[in-house]
C-alpha cells in the first residue's frame, strides 16, 4: 500500500499551511515565536484534521530537534520513558520534542508524571487535544503549557488547499466537484484530501464530476457550511432561541449543528444559556444541563443528541432570568472606572496588627453568632459601599429569597 495523498502533500512550512490565520499570519506573536525557535510546552486544542500535527512536525524540523510521537489513546507511561531515555542520547541533537496526540486519554497518574518531565526540562511537550483542554488536562500540567486554539477550516481555505494538490498531482477536476469536496469536509482538511484521493485512485486518469463526488460525501456534513461566519450564525440562533423560550427553533438549529458535526460548540452554548438566561430562576436545572453535557460528551454522536435534546427543551421552556449577569456587568463597571481599591477593615486577612499599627483591632462580625446567622456588616468598600449590583428576578425562586432576606433584615 502506497504513502497516503495527505501524508504526501503534507506541508512543511507554515507558509504552505491552510487556514489558522490568527496563528500563522506574519504578525502573529504565535509564528515570530517559532520562527525565533522560542519553543515552550504547548498544547493545541481543536477539532481533527486542521493542522495541529503538521504544526508540530514542522516545529520539529526548524528546531532540529528529535520528534517522538504518542498517541494518549495506546501510549503508557514506559513509552514516555523510552523518550526520556532518547532525551540522554547523542541523537537527541537540540532536544526532543514530544508529539502527545489525544492527551485527554490519559489518565491524572499519567500527566502528572509528564508534568514531572516538563519542570525537570527533560522534554518539550507538544499535547494535542479535540477535547476542551480546561476540563481534561491536569490543571498543574495545564498551567506549563501554552494553549493554542486551532479553528475548523473554512471551506474557502479548504479549497485553497485542494487547488494546490489538484495542480502537484495534476488531477483533472470540475470546479464544481472542487466545490463539493471542499463543503462536504465539514472545516477538516485531511477529510478533503482523502476524499480527492478515493475519487482520484477509482477513476484513474479521467475528469473527476460532482456527480463522482457526490456519491461519496456525507450528507449531514453539508447541512451548513462550518465556515466562521456561517457557524457563529448558527450558535447565534441557537443561544436566542433558547433565550427567547422556542423549543421548535431550539432543537432545529441544535440539529443542524450536531448533524454537521459541531458537537463540541452545541455543549458550550448550551452550558452557557442555561446560566446567562435562566439562571436563577431555575437554579437547580444548571447540574441538570451540565449532565446532560458531560452524557453526551461520553457517548459522542449519534447518541449524543438524546441528552442534549432534554437540556435544549428545559432550557428553552423553563422561566428565565439574567440577574446575575447583570450583577456582574455592573460590578464590572465600577471596577473598570477603578472603584473599590481598597477593602474594608474588618474583612482583611489580618490577625495580628503589629506594634506600629495605629489601629487595633479587626473587628469583623461572625454571622454565625447572630441570629438567624446575619449581623449588619459593611462588606464593600468604602466608595461603593451604598452600591447595588444584583436586583431580584421577577421570578419565583428569587422573589422567595427577595421575601426571606427582607424579614431577616428588617
Amino acid at each position: 500500500m502506497g504513502t497516503p495523498l495527505a501524508e504526501l502533500i503534507r506541508p512543511s512550512s507554515l507558509d504552505e499551511m491552510v487556514g489558522q490565520e490568527h496563528l500563522f499570519n506574519k504578525n502573529s506573536l504565535f509564528r515570530k515565536m517559532i520562527s525565533k525557535n522560542i519553543i515552550p510546552n504547548m498544547i493545541f486544542y481543536g477539532p481533527p484534521g486542521v493542522g495541529k500535527t503538521t504544526v508540530a512536525n514542522i516545529i520539529a524540523k526548524n528546531t532540529e530537534m528529535l520528534l517522538c510521537k504518542l498517541n494518549g489513546t495506546t501510549a503508557s507511561l514506559d513509552d514516555v520513558k523510552k523518550v526520556i531515555d532518547e532525551s540522554k542520547s547523542v541523537f537527541a541533537g537540540k532536544g526532543v520534542l514530544l508529539y502527545l496526540d489525544e492527551i485527554q486519554y490519559f489518565n491524572k497518574k499519567q500527566q502528572q508524571s509528564l508534568l514531572e518531565y516538563v519542570e525537570k526540562g527533560l522534554i518539550t511537550l507538544i499535547a494535542s487535544t479535540t477535547e476542551n483542554p480546561y476540563f481534561y488536562i491536569y490543571p498543574a500540567l495545564l498551567s506549563r503549557c501554552n494553549v493554542f486554539e486551532f479553528k475548523a477550516i473554512t471551506t474557502k481555505d479548504i479549497k485553497k488547499g485542494l487547488k494546490r494538490i489538484v495542480e502537484l498531482e495534476k488531477i483533472k477536476i470540475d470546479e464544481d466537484a472542487l466545490d463539493l469536496l471542499s463543503l462536504s469536509s465539514n472545516g477538516d482538511m485531511r477529510k478533503a484530501v482523502n476524499n480527492l484521493e478515493f475519487v482520484h485512485n477509482a477513476l484513474g486518469s479521467k475528469q473527476i464530476r460532482k456527480v463522482d463526488v457526490d456519491q461519496i460525501v456525507d450528507k449531514a456534513h453539508i447541512v451548513y457550511d462550518k465556515s466562521e461566519d456561517k457557524h457563529y450564525d448558527h450558535l447565534s440562533a441557537l443561544m436566542k432561541s433558547l433565550r427567547g423560550s422556542d423549543p421548535d427553533a431550539a432543537i432545529f438549529y441544535m440539529a443542524k449543528m450536531l448533524e454537521a458535526g459541531d458537537l463540541q460548540a452545541v455543549c458550550r452554548r448550551i452550558l452557557c444559556s442555561v446560566n446567562e438566561d435562566v439562571g436563577l430562576a431555575y437554579p437547580s436545572l444548571i447540574p441538570i444541563v451540565k449532565s446532560c453535557v458531560d452524557t453526551a460528551l461520553q457517548l459522542g454522536m449519534p447518541e449524543a443528541k438524546l441528552p442534549l435534546s432534554n437540556a435544549v427543551i428545559l432550557i428553552a421552556t423553563a422561566p428565565k432570568s439574567n440577574s446575575a449577569y447583570l450583577a456582574y456587568a455592573k460590578a464590572v463597571e465600577d471596577i473598570n472606572m477603578g472603584k473599590g481599591v481598597g477593602v474594608p477593615r474588618q474583612l482583611q486577612n489580618t490577625h495580628f496588627d503589629g506594634e506600629d499599627a495605629l489601629v487595633k483591632g479587626q473587628n469583623y462580625l461572625y454571622p454565625h453568632d447572630y441570629k438567624n446567622h446575619w449581623v449588619k456588616q459593611q462588606y464593600l468598600p468604602d466608595d461603593v459601599k451604598d452600591r447595588h449590583y444584583y436586583l431580584y428576578g421577577n421570578n419565583k425562586f428569587e422573589q422567595a429569597l427577595k421575601e426571606y432576606w427582607e424579614k431577616i433584615k428588617k
